[in-house]
């Protein structure tokens, strides 16, 4: 089962509740939905994690959480994801974003002289780039959020159909009587 990988690689529940950076949130954090590994709550966490990790602005995992917690969806998936942007990938990803955000509102393209993908350029530059950045930013993460939502539910439910498949050929091969085996007494009459 998905369930029994996912166990496998997020941390413990009990340890994740514990962390000291969580004690904000309080009673928000006793709705078991929150930690279930189900499909509904896992594509929840897989999309709350892909929109705000292209969200440019800090405190991503806080927003993941909030979103999380607002939406029923896993706690520990959607604020794992966050790291998807990571002070590696942020600057092709917020390039993309940014990129893309200008194809969306037609803006003329105006960082490519003096591009430094450093975080002083960044915000030396954000009066001119926030907009742009901002709309593809938002647009990709929605994007991805509902591609991540998708996939999720369908390949779990590929997965409960390849189960029950391989479950029903297990029991089909341990009723089915061996060739040769069936004679019954009354058949060699004479002998």
């Amino acid at each position: 089962m998905p369930r029994q990988f996912l166990r496998q690689h997020l941390p413990d529940v009990d340890k994740v509740l514990a962390r000291r950076e969580l004690r904000p949130l309080g009673r928000l954090l006793d709705d078991p939905y929150l930690l279930h590994l189900n499909r509904r709550s896992v594509a929840g966490g897989v999309a709350c994690g892909l929109f705000v990790a292209f969200i440019p602005l800090p405190g991503q995992m806080l927003m993941a959480a909030m979103l999380a917690i607002l939406l029923r969806a896993n706690l520990v998936i959607s604020v794992a994801l966050v790291w998807i942007t990571n002070p590696i990938t942020m600057p092709p990803f917020f390039y993309l974003s940014y990129m893309v955000g200008t194809w969306v509102i037609g803006s003329p393209v105006t960082i490519h002289a003096g591009f430094e993908p450093t975080v002083q350029w960044f915000w030396a530059q954000f009066a001119r780039i926030w907009k742009p950045l901002m709309v593809g930013s938002l647009t990709i993460g929605s994007l991805l959020a509902l591609a991540g939502y998708g996939s999720v539910h369908l390949l779990w439910r590929l997965h409960i159909v390849y189960q029950l498949r391989r479950r029903r050929k297990r029991r089909a091969s341990r009723s089915r009587p061996l060739i040769g085996n069936h004679q019954s007494k009354g058949t060699r009459s004479g002998l």
